[in-house]
């Protein structure tokens, strides 16, 4: 992409709604606009690095052996009065009514249809274990939303469902989620601490809450040190294997993570304490096993082995995609910007001419914007007539992760500057050698 064509209205500066930076650095890199309190527009910048969050987590759920669908951001009111949520979910729920007088609401959770699908279709044990997720738009009508994509009203979330024939095959459907949530973080280029959570009012008697930690989350959270330093890596893992789910989960899990809500300061007081760290977390996932509790009301039973109809088994499993758009900017930038890992970088690189109209640098910039498009990257080039300056500061507040700056003075030399928004280093190279560097970087994830 030329810059000059793209739409990055960036901002010189900080709108004074803004509390913290994730927000902040969203608005002054033109990614997002608010429409009304909790609701915002997703322009080009902040549109690009969701669908790359996006696509890491359908990539991990199909890796898991989970199967996307889409259900509706509106549902019918009589399936959450079946189970007994209708009344109980308090004023976070949108209620509407249509023309014909039917009670609708927009949905801040699925659990009720996703039950309602299973129930129409699945009659039989043979037909488990099954896990359908989906991507899609919820709102909950928070009394006080703040902090931009942090605490919107609306937001994107991948919320998945397993149906499976008792609680052991749940209980693995549970360790599978939390080895694929695990996964999918990383690629992100986040930590997110797995801590034992209260099951609030999805229910159920087991969750987790992944959280990344930062100064600016929402929860206060006590953990072992220990937990930091594990990192789940490249391990290949079967996902249809209990045993080794159920490994990785015991690794994970043993040492000391919690919530607030979930808190025991005798356990606490247990570990180490050299080891012990109170601080705020960011949650960006959250798991649940919860058994029947919505099969038994709603009638979603399957026939078990020996021929008996059972209540199935479930549990529902979230990510909280447009939220981990501002948690990945508050765990990773500096007093210029952003600074975005490979993984879910709007784009690749970005190409800076500082000196627009000089025949060789522009013909050198084209030159490496081609080769990295044909290696399948996707640079944007800074071709505007601008200042030098400028230029860099507008990348350095979006926060490409590679630079590479194209002048006559070096070209004259055989080089480009190729720079690391993470580490700031430069290096003088060729400008074939420093395509070659940035693909083997991409090449790798």
């Amino acid at each position: 992409m030329r810059l000059s064509r793209y739409f990055l209205p960036v901002l010189k500066e900080t709108p004074a709604e803004a509390q913290i930076v994730s927000h902040r650095l969203m608005l002054r890199a033109g990614m997002i606009r608010q429409q009304a309190a909790g609701i915002y527009s997703w322009l080009p910048l902040g549109y690009r690095v969701l669908r790359r969050i996006e696509q890491i987590v359908h990539e991990e759920q199909e890796r898991a052996g989970h199967i996307p669908l889409l259900m509706p951001t509106l549902q019918p009111a009589d399936l959450w009065r079946e189970s007994g949520r209708y009344d109980d979910y308090g004023e976070e729920m949108l209620r509407i009514r249509d023309r014909h007088g039917r009670d609708l609401l927009y949905g801040p959770t699925n659990e009720e249809m996703i039950t309602d699908i299973f129930r129409a279709h699945v009659g039989s044990y043979r037909d488990l274990p099954l896990t359908l997720y989906h991507i899609q738009w919820k709102f909950r009508d928070e009394i006080r939303p703040r902090f931009g994509v942090m605490r919107g009203r609306e937001f994107l979330m991948k919320d998945g469902y397993n149906f499976d024939v008792d609680r052991d095959a749940a209980v693995h459907a549970y360790n599978r989620h939390m080895v694929s949530y695990l996964r999918t973080y990383e690629r992100m280029g986040l930590q997110a601490i797995p801590m034992r959570a209260d099951t609030g009012p999805i229910g159920g008697d087991l969750s987790h809450e992944f959280l990344v930690l930062a100064d600016t989350g929402e929860s206060e959270v006590f953990y072992d040190s220990a937990i930091t330093d594990l990192a789940f890596g490249e391990r290949a893992v079967n996902f249809h294997d209990p045993q080794a789910c159920g490994e990785v989960v015991a690794e994970w899990t043993a040492p000391y993570a919690r919530t607030d809500e979930t808190h025991d300061e005798a356990v606490f007081a247990e570990v180490p304490e050299e080891r012990r760290r109170t601080r705020r977390g960011i949650e960006v996932g959250q798991i649940f096993n919860f058994g029947t509790k919505y099969s038994e009301p709603m009638g979603a039973t399957v026939s078990n082995a020996q021929g008996r109809q059972v209540p199935v088994h479930m549990g529902s499993h979230g990510i909280g995609v447009s939220r981990l758009v501002g948690a990945i900017i508050e765990a990773s930038h500096d007093e210029a910007g952003i600074i975005w890992p490979e993984g879910v970088t709007p784009f690749h690189c970005g190409i800076i001419n500082l000196k627009p109209g000089d025949t060789e640098a522009d013909a050198a910039c084209e030159r490496i914007y081609a080769a990295l498009r044909d290696r399948g990257l996707d640079p944007l080039y800074d071709d505007r007539e601008e200042r030098a300056g400028a230029k860099f500061a507008t990348m350095d507040l979006i926060g490409l992760p590679w630079r590479i700056t194209v002048g006559p003075r070096g070209l004259k030399a055989g080089t480009v500057e190729l720079t690391s928004r993470r580490t700031g280093e430069a290096e003088e190279i060729s400008p074939e050698a420093a395509i070659d560097r940035v693909a083997a970087i991409y090449d790798g994830l």
